[in-house]
This record gives C-alpha cells, structure tokens and sequence, in this order.
C-alpha cells in the first residue's frame, strides 16, 4: 500500500519520502514522486538516522506472510520503535493499517469499532497487541495516532480470490455461504489520506466497502461477469484443512462515511471488480 498511497500524497504536492529495509526498488519511488529512505522499523537505530521531522507518518508494514515470530518482531516491537522515535517530535499524526482480521466473530453478526477483537489467531492477537500500544500512547501521551482496520484489499494485482478465479484453482468453502468483506486498494489509500487530514487522535476506522458478501454469491458474479464456470466445492479434506483461523462476519464502515466523512469510489466489490475486468480486457 505504500508505493500507491505515497504516489497519490505526492501527487497533491506533498513531499514524501518512502521508507524501505534496503535500497531496492529506489528507482520505482523516484518514478512515482517519492524521495527512496532506507530503514527498518525493527531496528530503532536506523530510525533516529532518518531526515526530519516529519508531519505525517503512515506505517503500512507488512509481514510478507510470516508467523508469529515476524508479526511479533514488524507489528508490536515495531510499533514500539515508531513511538519511542516520533513521540516528542511535531508530528501531526501517524495512522497505522491494521486488518480486520482482529475481529473473530464466526456467526455472521454485524461488527463495529466497539465490537470485540478477539481474535482466533496468535498473528491476530499481535495485531491486536500493536493498536493497544498505540491507543495507549495516545491517551496517555496524547501521540497522535489513528488506527485503520483493513478489510482484505483488491485492485491491480490484488485479491486473493480473483486471481484464483481467474487460474481456475479456485474452490467454493464449505456451502459457501461465509462473508467476505473486502476494499479496492484506491479507497484504502482515500481511507488513509482522510484519516491524515481528519482522523482523530486514539480513533480506530474500519475500512471496508458498503456490502459484505458470501463467497458463493461473489463466484457467481464473477462467472456471470467472465463467462467463466462455477468454481468447484471444496473437498471435507480442504475445508478441514483451511477451517482454522476462519471468520463470518459483516464489518460496518459507518465511522469511516460518517464520522470521518470518507467517500467511497467503490462503494461495493461490483465497481471495483467491474473496473479490474475493464482492465484486463
């Protein structure tokens, strides 16, 4: 999310500089209007080395798919990093992305911000385990961070589901009937500017699109939309396999329209897949 988000502030004729572990990939920010700063969030030292300060901080770090060990060591002592840096500095606001995922309700109920996140995880929990320390600067401290729960991102090259859709490996869950909730990555980076313009210090946002979905009912479409068949069901044996970890629920975006005044330019999966397919073809 960094490289569209940075492009899009530098754009509205921010100054932005884009932080990576090395060095890789400097020409791709330069292209993209950003200023290329090597650093990582698990090491403190590299940090305090960087230029400043700096008015905004967005932290969309990413695990690149490891366990609890990386999650512990990018999300929680990262986290800690990042306060023990910024905390004292002029910084105006940090936003954070976490996942919805710290939300483990199974039976379909509507969540919001003050529904419980507990998640079925240890990854989950860690997740968890980061916003606390950053509420916890906040109120005590008054650092000015905003945290936004994100739904599971598609849009160029994203989303998990309709790629394997697409290389026909995808399989329907169960009967299908388990909620998907889902945001194009052009809201996301919408979401995360809004939440740096007015986003309230402490303050936690889903980040999710107007319409959850079931996973049948979203194959549906896309087989309408593509002409392509059905995916199969999945096997007892692949859905023993995948149960685990496994949430059905419907995250509400209210705060994020209402409080926040966020718009939507994909309000459901249905624009913005209908865009993905525009592109593709």
């Amino acid at each position: 999310m960094g490289l569209p988000l940075g492009a899009e502030l530098a754009r509205c004729g921010h100054a932005v500089f884009g932080l990576r572990r090395t060095a890789e990939g400097a020409e791709e920010l330069l292209a993209a209007g950003l200023t290329p700063v090597v650093g990582d969030v698990t090491r403190l030292e590299t940090l305090q080395a960087l230029p400043g300060p700096f008015d905004w901080v967005v932290n969309t770090v990413s695990s690149s798919k490891g366990g609890p060990d990386v999650y512990r060591s990018v999300y929680v002592e990262g986290t800690r990093n990042l306060i023990a840096w910024l905390a004292g500095t002029s910084l105006r606001k940090l936003v954070y992305t976490s996942s919805t995922s710290v939300y483990g309700q199974t039976d379909g109920a509507e969540v919001t911000e003050e529904s419980p996140a507990e998640p079925g995880t240890e990854t989950g929990r860690l997740l968890v385990e980061a916003e606390n320390l950053l509420r916890e600067a906040a109120r005590e401290r008054g650092f000015p961070a905003v945290v936004l729960r994100v739904a599971g991102i598609y849009g160029p090259g994203r989303g998990h589901l309709f790629q394997q859709f697409l290389r026909d490996e995808a399989r329907i869950g169960g009967d299908g009937s388990r909620l998907i909730n889902m945001i194009h990555r052009d809201d996301v980076v919408g979401a995360i500017v809004t939440a740096l313009e007015r986003g309230e210090t402490g303050r936690t946002y889903n980040v999710v699109d107007d319409e959850a979905v079931t996973q049948l009912e979203f194959f549906q479409w896309l087989s309408a939309q593509l002409g392509k068949p059905l995916p199969p069901f999945a096997s007892a044996a692949e859905n023993a396999a995948r149960k685990r970890g496994l949430t059905h629920k419907r995250v509400a975006n209210r705060r994020l329209r209402e409080e926040l005044g966020c718009g939507l330019k994909y309000p459901t999966f249905r624009e913005g897949y209908l865009a993905e397919i525009g592109a593709k073809t």
